[in-house]
C-alpha cells in the first residue's frame, strides 16, 4: 500500500490501512545529520515565519526514513532579503525582529508593540501572501512526491498565534480582556493571510491543511474557551468555507499544544477532522478516553511523548509507550502517529530509529 493510500484510510476512517501510518518532523541539527549519513540535500525551506523552516524542509530525508507524509508550506517572497539589524538578529517579512537560538528562532521584537488604536493597524502592511517565489518549493516537492505520500500543507501561525506574535504575547492578552476595538482590525489581516496561503496550497493539490496555534499550557487553555470561541471560531469556519469550495475533500488538521480538550468539540464542530499534536502529560490527553469520546468524529495525530519518553532514549520504555499509542488511538483506524513535537537535538538518531521500529511493528492491523 502506498503511503498516500494509507494515511488517506487512517484519516477518514473509512477503512484500515495495512498498519498505522507514521509523520516526524526534524530538527535543524537532525537535518545536518541525515543529510551527510544519507547523502542527501538538507532541502531546507525557509518559511515567511523562521521557526516554521523545519517543519516543511527535508522531505527527501523524512521520506527515506520511513515517514509517510511530506509537508509543504509558504517561504518567503523570492525578493525578500532579511534585514540585517544587530549581531545575528533580523527583521523578516512581518517586521519582526528575529534572533535564532539553540532550539528555535525568537521574536525580540514585534512590530506592534505598541499599537493601541485601529490607525495603528490599518497604517501596519502584511506581506504580500501571493509574492512571486513563495509557492515554488511547495510546487516542486507535490510534483515530486505526490503521488506516493500524503502531502500536508502547512498553514501556521494561523489566526491568534500569528495576531499575538505582531503584538506580543502581553499586550495581546490585555487588549483581548479589555475587547479593544483594534483588536478585529488586526485580526481581519491574519485572516486574510492565512485564508490565501491555504487557498494557494489547496490549489496545488495537497491533501491536507495543517492550521496550528497553541491555545495551551501544560494546565489549561491560555485563554477561556469561551473567549476562543466568541473571537477566533467563526473565523476558522470561514476560512473552511472558502477552502472546500476549491477542494471539498482536502482535510483540515488543527494542531495545538498543552491542555486544549475542552475545544476539541468546538474543533469537529467547525470542520476538523485530525487533531494534532494529543500532548501527552497534559490534562485531557489520555489517549483511551479521547478514543472513546471522540474517535467517531475526530482523527488523532502524534501522541508519542517528545518532552520526557523520548530523550531518555529507554528502549523499552519508548517501544512500550508505542505499543500503547497504537492500541489506544489506533484502534480501528483514525491514527496517524507521530511525535508531539518536532524532533529536537536531545533526540539521538539510534532513538529515532528505535521509535519507527517500533511504530511499523506494533502499527500493523
Amino acid at each position: 500500500m502506498k503511503s498516500k493510500e494509507r494515511v488517506q484510510l487512517a484519516l477518514s476512517r473509512k477503512g484500515l490501512p495495512d498498519r498505522i501510518p507514521i509523520q516526524f518532523d526534524l530538527c535543524k541539527t537532525l537535518i545536518e545529520y541525515y543529510s551527510k549519513q544519507f547523502h542527501i540535500n538538507r532541502g531546507f525551506s525557509w518559511s515567511y515565519y523562521e521557526d516554521l523552516s523545519y517543519r516543511i524542509s527535508a522531505n527527501a530525508i523524512r521520506t527515506r526514513l520511513g515517514s509517510d507524509c511530506v509537508v509543504v508550506g509558504g517561504t518567503v517572497a523570492a525578493d525578500f532579503v532579511p534585514i540585517p539589524v544587530q549581531d545575528d538578529i533580523t527583521i523578516n517579512e512581518f517586521g519582526m525582529k528575529m534572533k535564532p537560538t539553540q532550539l528555535y528562532v525568537e521574536v525580540v521584537e514585534p512590530p506592534l508593540k505598541t499599537a493601541t488604536s485601529i490607525r495603528d493597524i490599518e497604517t501596519y502592511s502584511f506581506p504580500n501572501p501571493n509574492a512571486p517565489g513563495r509557492f515554488d518549493r511547495a510546487i516542486q516537492d507535490i510534483q515530486r512526491y505526490g503521488n506516493d505520500y500524503f502531502v500536508i500543507g502547512d498553514c501556521e501561525l494561523s489566526l491568534f498565534e500569528l495576531a499575538w506574535q505582531l503584538t506580543g504575547l502581553e499586550t495581546h492578552l490585555m487588549a483581548l480582556a479589555m475587547q479593544e476595538d483594534w483588536l478585529t482590525v488586526l485580526y481581519d489581516k491574519v485572516e486574510y493571510w492565512t485564508t490565501q496561503i491555504a487557498l494557494n496550497l489547496t490549489r496545488m493539490g495537497v491533501d491536507a491543511l495543517w492550521f496550528g496555534e497553541d491555545l495551551g499550557s501544560q494546565t489549561s487553555t491560555l485563554i477561556s474557551p469561551e473567549m476562543w470561541r466568541k473571537t477566533f471560531k467563526h473565523r476558522y469556519i470561514r476560512m473552511f468555507e472558502q477552502v472546500k469550495k476549491v477542494n471539498p475533500n482536502v482535510i483540515f488538521i488543527m494542531h495545538s499544544d498543552g491542555a486544549v480538550a475542552p475545544l476539541l468539540d468546538d474543533f469537529i464542530e467547525m470542520g476538523i477532522q485530525v487533531y494534532n499534536p494529543v500532548q501527552p502529560n497534559v490534562p485531557g490527553s489520555d489517549p483511551k478516553e479521547l478514543k472513546s469520546r471522540y474517535g467517531d468524529s475526530i482523527s488523532f495525530f502524534g501522541g508519542i511523548d517528545q518532552q520526557e519518553l523520548l530523550p531518555t532514549g529507554n528502549k523499552e520504555a519508548i517501544r512500550k509507550e508505542i505499543r500503547y499509542r497504537c492500541e489506544a488511538l489506533g484502534a480501528n483506524g483514525g491514527y496517524l502517529l507521530a511525535p508531539a513535537h518536532i524532533l529536537q537535538a536531545d533526540v539521538t538518531p539510534e532513538t529515532i530509529q528505535v521509535m519507527i521500529d517500533a511504530a511499523r511493528e506494533f502499527g500493523q492491523y
